[in-house]
């Protein structure tokens, strides 16, 4: 059992459950794109949707907390780890899926699988229309759930539907039933992103091509790509950026133990090698209180905070 858990038994009763695999106290810092934080009491794996939907109906009876772990590009674990279970989808749980007429095509997709599928699938059929999405790290899962994007446009432009597991069954939600915004979705509490489809038309595969290649030249030019780090830590404000306000403030190269406001783009935290959840924490909360402080602007996190924080 993990350090800073209780004596309980619930990896033994989890494993009891069929079709899940479970680990104990895994780490789970080298499943965050920052690379910090403590374990998971639990680890659950599930091999099948029905063993999702099992293992959610357990939960519910149960009063056990569930934290769901995409691929943990904007997820900051705290140094004490996370508490109940954390469930992370396998990339390849369901078949990749497409349906491409003579104008348009769908691509079904799950959720456990990397951003970078959707722009190889979509290539792949002669469709375009994502290639904003080409150089965002982490899991579809992930990139609806926040709905991910960049100023060239935003998840839910290409989603015409989403696959959700809930303790009660799986079932399709349309685009227009799930409330979305600027990096945020509303889906059902309790409930796992299991498959995304999209909906994305045919196009100049050239043009797209350069497109996406011409972000990623930008992005590794720009942004500190080769430390461990989130992407971006706050959203823009309206008419504003994150990065301009918090160089206002003189915070562009700022250490806190070994996290490090980056010296390529104020708005990213890098990891220098041994940060703690906490040298992170505490140098966004200063990102955060001193351009209010200081601009007047409250800035939104785009992180998200998950488990036990330590003082």
């Amino acid at each position: 059992m993990a350090a800073g858990f209780s004596s309980s038994s619930l990896p033994e009763r989890l494993g009891r459950l069929s079709g899940v695999d479970v680990t104990a106290g895994a780490p789970l810092a080298p499943l965050t794109s920052v690379r910090v934080g403590g374990p998971a009491e639990a680890l659950v794996r599930p091999r099948s949707p029905d063993a999702l939907v099992a293992l959610l109906r357990f939960l519910r009876e149960e009063g056990v907390p569930l934290t769901v772990l995409g691929g943990g590009a904007n997820t900051l674990v705290g140094d004490g780890g996370i508490p109940g279970v954390t469930v992370k989808l396998p990339s390849d749980l369901f078949p990749e899926q497409a349906d491409v007429g003579a104008e348009e095509g769908r691509l079904i997709l799950g959720a456990g699988a990397a951003i970078v599928r959707l722009c190889n699938q979509m290539r792949a059929h002669g469709l375009v229309g994502a290639e904003f999405l080409a150089g965002i790290p982490g899991t579809l899962g992930g990139a609806v759930t926040m709905n991910a994007g960049t100023k060239n446009g935003e998840c839910y432009r290409v989603v015409e539907a989403v696959e959700v597991a809930t303790a009660d069954g799986v079932g399709w939600l349309s685009k227009a039933q799930i409330p979305h915004s600027y990096r945020h979705s509303e889906l059902p509490r309790g409930g796992v992103v299991t498959r995304v489809r999209f909906l994305l038309p045919k196009g100049d595969l050239e043009a797209s091509k350069k497109a996406m290649d011409e972000d990623l030249a930008y992005r590794k030019r720009s942004q500190p790509l080769s430390q461990p780090n989130f992407g971006s830590v706050f959203a823009n404000p309206p008419g504003d950026f994150a990065g301009r306000l918090i160089e206002s403030v003189g915070l562009k190269g700022h250490v806190i133990g070994r996290a490090q406001v980056s010296t390529l783009h104020a708005n990213w935290i890098v990891n220098l090698g041994g940060a703690s959840a906490h040298d992170v924490l505490s140098l966004l909360t200063l990102m955060q209180t001193r351009v209010r402080e200081e601009r007047g602007v409250e800035l939104q996190p785009e992180v998200k905070r998950v488990g036990v924080f330590q003082p």
